[in-house]
Parts: structure tokens; C-alpha cells; sequence
């Protein structure tokens, strides 16, 4: 497994390929459908999103001594919309589950960006990589505010890397 940093950097996106297995280190921000809209029409974002990775989850409610509650990947392509504005503002990674449209594909490669998939049906599992979370935006959404995690070798695989070779042909 290839080992990866935030804040992403172009050497390391080019190093990456489809079906790469990866463990991630580092902060990312989540952010599910209702933050991006809010996102996408902000003037200004709620954290510098250059170089950044949003993981398009929703955590439950946190349960008592835990960090977070169980934080599996959301259905990414409920984001498309969104994606290639936040993509020509500096995102470099996203993570979710699925594939995603052919119009993401090409914001992908044009910005030199990549997408991650995380193992669907592992939120409880996923949790243990989350070493802290803190809530930094839109409470008013609940469960779909932005939050800001710092993961530690979250396994992750490559599917869509910045060449726009895909896991889903």
C-alpha cells in the first residue's frame, strides 16, 4: 500500500493510478450534499480548500469515549453537481463510494485531482482511522455539517486517478 499525505500534492497525484490500494494521513473535511451547495456558493470557504480532500460522509451521532460515530462513505455521485466548481478552486481528493459522472472525470483530469472509494458498509470501521473531529461549519445541517478530521492511514483505493483511468471500466 502506497502511503499518503494532506495536503495532496501534484507529485503524489501523479504517482497514483487506479486500483492503487492507499493508506491516507491527514485532515479531511466532510462534506455531503447540502455543505456543497452551501460551498459552491460561498464567497469565501470555511476552510482554505487548496490541496484538500473531502470525504463525502455523514457521521452518526458520536457515542460516549469515542471520537465519532460510525462514518462510512455517502453515494458520491449525489455531489456531481458540485464537484467540478470545487475542483477549478484548488480540491485535489475526494472520497466516497461509486462511480461518478463523465463530467467529474473530466474536471478530475483537467485539474489533476483523484478519487478515492472507501469500503462501503465499514462506518464503524472507518471510525477507529479518525484520530479527532471537530465540527467547523453549517451545524444547522446536523449530521451533514463540514467537519474537520484528522485521519490516520485510512485505507482507501484509488478509482478515478488524474489521468481519468477509472477502477468502473
Amino acid at each position: 500500500m502506497k502511503k499518503i499525505y494532506i495536503p495532496l500534492t501534484k507529485e503524489q497525484i501523479n504517482r497514483l493510478k487506479a486500483g492503487d490500494e492507499v493508506l491516507l494521513t491527514g485532515t479531511v473535511y466532510t462534506a455531503r450534499d447540502q455543505a456543497h451547495n452551501r460551498l459552491t456558493g460561498a464567497k469565501k470557504y470555511p476552510f482554505d480548500i487548496s490541496g484538500q480532500v473531502i470525504y463525502y460522509c455523514g457521521p452518526t451521532k458520536t457515542p460516549a469515549g469515542k471520537i465519532i460515530g460510525s462514518c462510512g462513505p455517502t453515494t458520491s455521485s449525489r455531489m456531481d453537481a458540485f464537484t467540478p466548481a470545487l475542483l477549478a478552486k484548488g480540491l485535489r481528493g475526494m472520497i466516497g463510494k461509486g462511480r461518478r459522472s463523465q463530467k467529474v472525470v473530466d474536471a478530475i483530469k483537467k485539474h489533476k485531482a483523484v478519487y478515492f472509494i472507501a469500503y462501503a458498509g465499514c462506518g464503524a470501521l472507518i471510525a477507529k482511522y479518525v484520530k479527532s473531529a471537530k465540527l467547523i461549519a453549517y451545524k444547522d445541517l446536523g449530521p451533514e455539517a463540514i467537519l474537520r478530521l484528522h485521519v490516520q492511514e485510512l485505507p482507501l483505493i484509488v478509482a478515478i486517478d488524474s489521468r481519468g483511468r477509472s477502477i468502473f471500466k
